[in-house]
């Protein structure tokens, strides 16, 4: 027995410090991220890159140094300049803010409406999900949401809705809206649900689904009753992935993925245009996006790659791509592979699960 307790000893204290060391070596030896903020000029027709740099013979210490793809340099208020949409309070606080942008007449209440921030990461698909959604009225005739007192789930013969407070089957509701979605083509069950079940936003757009034969369809509730469309899907596309967006605009309404790793936009009304990005894998890469009326600023960052693209706002055509080498190890992250050649860990990058990891 003693010989027992000193093993199981002896193998706790091992894991601690394979779990610990590496830790807190890499907590030591971590240095702050050189990729600055960048985004898309459609003034200059170039990525402005705002970043840190150490000042002349280091005594400055760092200065923010602001710059395009060439090596030129601007200030702020240039800056602010050339990207209208995105410093457009600054711009109306300075009585700067152009009446057109590239002939096109701008005003601040447009710019609020078009600009937007969207983000997609790993975690959001590699994660568990309970299957019950709550469908939210679309036109309440209120200004504000309301979540319902019921959720649906979607299961081999159709769709349930259950009452939260009694967990009972609403019966009717649940024939109502399986016949909407059978008269319609739908076959149960989905493989894909993908809506944004919060009331912290300006509208509803429901849910965007795939059925059991990747089909798209597009599912919410006015004034009470079920609203079904079928999105005709491109010849050769086999959806995987749906994400959707609800943007102040309602110009899109949702991205999507497929198999071959490509990304598309749907648009309104319900019309699949491709984004012309090489790829993206929405399981193991994220995206941030920053948009506004004329382009798309993309990030797609992985462990080994963070590269922007432009893309053309109203076809999504390729406008300018910036690729970024796979980061290269630091000295200190070397000797610490050298160190420590074996590794464990609870959480990773790519889903929320807490599991060891060697």
């Amino acid at each position: 027995m003693l010989r027992f307790s000193k093993i199981l000893f002896y193998f706790t204290v091992i894991f601690l410090l394979l779990w610990q060391l590496p830790w807190c070596y890499n907590f030591f030896t971590a240095k702050s991220s050189k990729s600055g903020f960048v985004l898309y000029s459609s003034i200059i027709g170039d990525f402005v890159i705002t970043g840190q740099q150490e000042g002349k013979d280091g005594k400055e210490g760092k200065i923010v140094v602001r710059r395009d793809l060439s090596g030129h340099k601007y200030t702020q208020d240039e800056v602010d300049s050339i990207l209208p949409m995105f410093y457009c309070r600054q711009l109306m606080s300075d009585e700067r803010f152009p009446d057109s942008i590239n002939g096109v007449e701008v005003t601040p209440r447009l710019v609020q409406t078009e600009n937007f921030v969207f983000k997609i990461a790993p975690t959001d698909l590699n994660t568990p999900h309970i299957g019950l959604y709550p469908l939210l009225e679309s036109m309440s005739g209120r200004v504000e949401l309301e979540m319902p007192k019921d959720v649906f789930r979607i299961t081999n013969k159709g769709i349930e809705f259950v009452d939260m407070a009694t967990n009972s089957i609403e019966s009717a509701k649940s024939t109502l809206f399986t016949e909407a979605l059978t008269k319609k083509g739908f076959h149960f069950p989905a493989i894909e649900i993908t809506g944004n079940p919060t009331t912290r936003k300006e509208y509803d757009e429901g849910y965007v689904l795939l059925d059991v034969n990747r089909q798209l369809f597009h599912l919410k509730q006015v004034k009470g009753r079920p609203y079904v469309r079928i999105v005709d899907v491109p010849h050769g596309v086999e959806l995987k992935h749906l994400f959707i967006t609800e943007l102040k605009s309602r110009r899109t309404l949702a991205l999507m993925t497929d198999k071959n790793y490509s990304l598309y936009v749907l648009t309104a009304p319900y019309e699949i245009k491709k984004v012309a990005i090489p790829s993206f894998d929405p399981e193991k890469e994220a995206v941030s996006i920053i948009g506004n009326l004329f382009d798309w600023t993309l990030r797609i960052t992985s462990q080994e790659e963070d590269n922007y693209f432009a893309v053309r706002s109203d076809d999504f055509s390729l406008i300018k791509a910036m690729k970024n080498p796979t980061v290269e190890e630091t000295l200190a992250q070397k000797i610490g592979n050298y160190i420590f050649p074996i590794r464990i860990s609870f959480t990773g990058e790519l889903d929320n699960f807490v599991k060891p990891r060697i």
